[in-house]
């Protein structure tokens, strides 16, 4: 029904501006939606003035990028985006049968709904497997880890794990078990035990037969419109956690630059979208045109926005298509035989030196003790 419709070039421009171009109500936009500032001068545009480029940037690519996109992401492998550095070939390098992304944010931040618009925007063939709300189960995602192959095609190499959120109330052990998924790796299924949880024996153990995965790179999922009336109270308790998870030693390590992913459930007009955007990326330090993603996951009825969005989905799938970029440019290479030995090595040296450690820690403290008996 949606490929019968047709509009005049006057309707289907109205369209647009009103329903995918919500930034263009701006005043820095006039009334046929094109810029009224000079912006040739680019070391003096402001971080608002970047943002609404980044958002025509958007607009002017989304339709035949995100065909484009599509294509690469259905036909990706693992290891496809590498650069060969170093002089070192591909085949040298420790490259992973499948990229494992990670979505971590605070509870309630929108991950599954993030999910469910991939299966929308991605997921074309096949019967599509949408991930489980909180509304509709919370027992069941907030309590195991799920890995989802958003894309139906055999050649696909990626998959996108979906994690139980932090509770900003006690962050030091939410972060402490994303250290650990990314020290210790992922796997489908996976049960969630936090202080406080009810008896660990009922929620079961996790399968073996489910594949381990090493994590390679970590979405974080904020809400939006959440922080945004936490800045507006002068609550910055929100974001001061979300600044923990963004800035984990653990994260970085994995990927120097992880994507934000903005999400609000209910609709925010373009003032506060873009305010909020800008104080988000100044808090944490990132920039405020490539470091976050504003994809609104569900609309004000509660329901998942149309596929036809252009700007939507092809913010979505450009960010699912960095974090790939990204995974597949911080490979290792392999070890070789000599390496292992230098590493065994390593490890018997260390061992010397810490049983020498604490000969000198131990006689030091019984010298202390026989001179002060003395």
């Amino acid at each position: 029904m949606r490929n019968q419709l047709s509009f005049s070039d006057e309707d289907q421009n109205e369209l647009e501006k009103t329903t995918f171009c919500w930034w263009r109500t701006q005043e820095e936009f006039d009334e046929n939606g094109h810029f009224k500032i000079d912006i040739t001068d680019f070391s003096n545009l402001t971080p608002r003035i970047k943002v609404l480029r980044e958002m025509e940037r958007l607009a002017f690519v989304a339709v035949e990028g995100l065909e484009d996109l599509r294509r690469k992401l259905i036909s990706y492998r693992s290891g496809d985006f590498w650069l060969p550095v170093g002089g070192i070939k591909k085949e040298d390098m420790e490259i992973p049968g499948v990229v494992a992304i990670l979505l971590a944010g605070i509870s309630g931040s929108g991950k599954s709904s993030f999910v469910n618009l991939m299966y929308s925007v991605l997921g074309r063939s096949g019967l599509i497997p949408f991930a489980q709300t909180s509304g509709e189960s919370s027992n069941y995602t907030t309590m195991f880890l799920e890995e989802h192959n958003v894309l139906r095609s055999p050649r696909s190499g990626f998959c996108v794990n979906d994690t139980r959120g932090l509770d900003q109330n006690q962050m030091n052990d939410g972060l402490e078990e994303v250290s650990t998924w990314m020290s210790t790796g992922v796997r489908h299924n996976q049960p969630c035990y936090r202080p406080g949880d009810e008896s660990g024996g009922s929620m079961g153990q996790s399968n073996s037969r489910y594949v381990k995965r090493k994590v390679n790179f970590v979405m974080v999922v904020a809400d939006l419109s959440k922080i945004h009336k936490a800045f507006k109270c002068g609550d910055l308790k929100p974001v001061q956690g979300l600044r923990d998870l963004f800035h984990l030693p653990s994260i970085k390590k994995c990927n120097e630059n992880p994507i934000l992913i903005l999400t609000h459930g209910d609709m925010l007009n373009a003032e506060d979208r873009i305010n909020g955007r800008l104080k988000i990326c100044e808090f944490l330090g990132i920039p405020e045109t490539t470091g976050a993603y504003d994809i609104p996951c569900l609309t004000e009825q509660g329901i998942l926005p149309e596929e036809s969005d252009p700007l939507t989905a092809f913010a979505l799938t450009e960010a699912i298509y960095r974090a790939l970029l990204q995974s597949d440019r911080t490979h290792l290479p392999k070890k070789k035989f000599k390496d292992w030995i230098d590493t065994f090595f390593s490890w018997i040296m260390w061992g010397i030196a810490s049983f020498f450690s604490i000969l000198a820690h131990f006689f030091s403290k019984f010298g202390h003790h026989k001179n002060l008996k003395l």
